[in-house]
């Protein structure tokens, strides 16, 4: 008996749910829009559009402004986001910091808190977390009510044997922890978990180099190296959620020796723990990122000598990036310091040729982020709108009119 794969259907509740947010993030992308906008923009119905924006204003979601005259006809009102009808919190936690923020529906910041932290096990971060939420909400003033949920970002690979919470570039003790279901419970909010790589290449598509791009992969360079991948207009998360630890590619066959059990893994060479372990570091688990920046303005020979070593590696990766995705550039970033950053980006040309070596280029193939050491958290604060059951982003790249 042959089986046949079940293709599940869509039920007219989450089909609702799901053009309203598509609404919201037409508007959120490209500003104040009319409903006839809104409708070609969509692709979806004018009686649609009027249902759903009708429903948008009177939730406090959208509001309308100054009317557009047109050529004929009643002048078509605009629509925009309200920034106070909702709100979402964003958390991420990594080896040695807690952050939180809450951002308005518009996106902007309202408050923001951070806590040092020592690679913190669940029992210790849990209770942390949920403390941090709640200070967010006093601090920010906001409407209990008008909270959309929380977003939280963390280290991946998640679930896999000898790969998650091992090493010094993992957490500790996070195998297999409820992550999402016992912050819920503490907080009494809905959360979405993310990977950190994940997040940040949301928060670089929403608020720094990337917002006017279909395609483009965020290499994450923290305490170990990750990649967010964006592609044709949509997230690529993979099947377990893993894609993009690119970090444990080997790039040098036979060379150092990494935690996963494999040699010469791309992190061991490109991430802040490679550049601690090169500088020789008494107490690398308690390294400031701000100590590079202090190394590259002195001119330090180990520092630079970290810089020569990763610089190959790092050019192989986009290779490899570049030839399996074709994205239109790669975005290098996070928790290391921005001189840092350019530093390793000013030494990689000459660049491999692959297929993105085109002279009708209008993007360069490697790009510095913009959105700051807050990319990750920024993006974790809006994954309760933009998580898989949102709309997907080639939707909202068609031009208005």
């Amino acid at each position: 008996m042959t089986l046949k794969k079940v293709i599940s259907g869509t039920n007219l509740e989450q089909a609702k749910s799901h053009n309203r947010r598509v609404v919201i993030e037409a508007i959120r992308t490209n500003g104040a829009l009319s409903r006839a906008a809104i409708a070609r923009l969509t692709a979806l119905s004018s009686q649609t559009i009027s249902n759903i924006v009708e429903e948008l204003e009177a939730a406090g979601l959208l509001r309308p402004e100054a009317t557009l005259k047109g050529a004929r006809g009643q002048p078509a009102v605009p629509y925009s986001i309200n920034p106070d009808g909702g709100y979402s919190i964003g958390l991420q936690l990594d080896h040695q910091l807690a952050v939180g923020v809450v951002t308005d529906l518009s996106g902007a910041m309202r408050a923001r808190i951070e806590r040092n932290v020592d690679q913190p096990t669940p029992t210790e971060a849990m209770p942390l977390l949920a403390a941090i939420s709640s200070d967010l909400i006093a601090a920010s003033r906001l409407e209990r009510q008008r909270l959309l949920g929380i977003g939280m970002a963390m280290p991946g690979p998640f679930g896999v044997e000898g790969m998650t919470s091992v090493g010094p570039t993992a957490l500790p003790g996070w195998q297999d922890f409820p992550v999402a279901e016992e912050l819920e419970q503490l907080t009494g909010i809905a959360v979405t978990v993310e990977n950190d790589a994940t997040a940040a290449a949301i928060g670089e598509r929403l608020y720094g180099v990337a917002r006017k791009l279909g395609s483009f992969v965020y290499l994450f360079i923290g305490t170990g190296l990750g990649a967010g991948l964006f592609l044709d207009g949509h997230l690529y998360k993979g099947s377990r959620h893993n894609a993009g630890e690119i970090g444990h590619v080997i790039v040098r066959p036979g060379g150092l020796p990494c935690d996963c059990g494999k040699r010469g893994c791309l992190e061991r060479y490109v991430s802040l723990r490679a550049a601690y372990d090169r500088l020789g570091l008494a107490d690398p688990d308690h390294a400031s990122p701000e100590l590079l920046e202090q190394l590259l303005a002195n001119g330090d020979s180990r520092f630079e000598a970290w810089l020569a070593e990763a610089v190959e590696p790092l050019r192989q990766a986009i290779d490899i990036l570049e030839m399996a995705l074709d994205p239109e550039t790669v975005v290098l970033g996070s928790f290391m310091p921005l001189p840092v950053i350019e530093a390793l980006a000013s030494r990689l040309e000459p660049l491999h040729l692959s297929v993105s070596s085109t002279s009708a280029r209008t993007t360069p193939r490697v790009m510095v982020g913009a959105a700051g050491k807050d990319t990750s958290v920024l993006g974790a604060a809006a994954l309760p709108i933009f998580s898989e059951t949102n709309p997907q982003f080639d939707v909202l790249q068609k031009p208005v009119g």
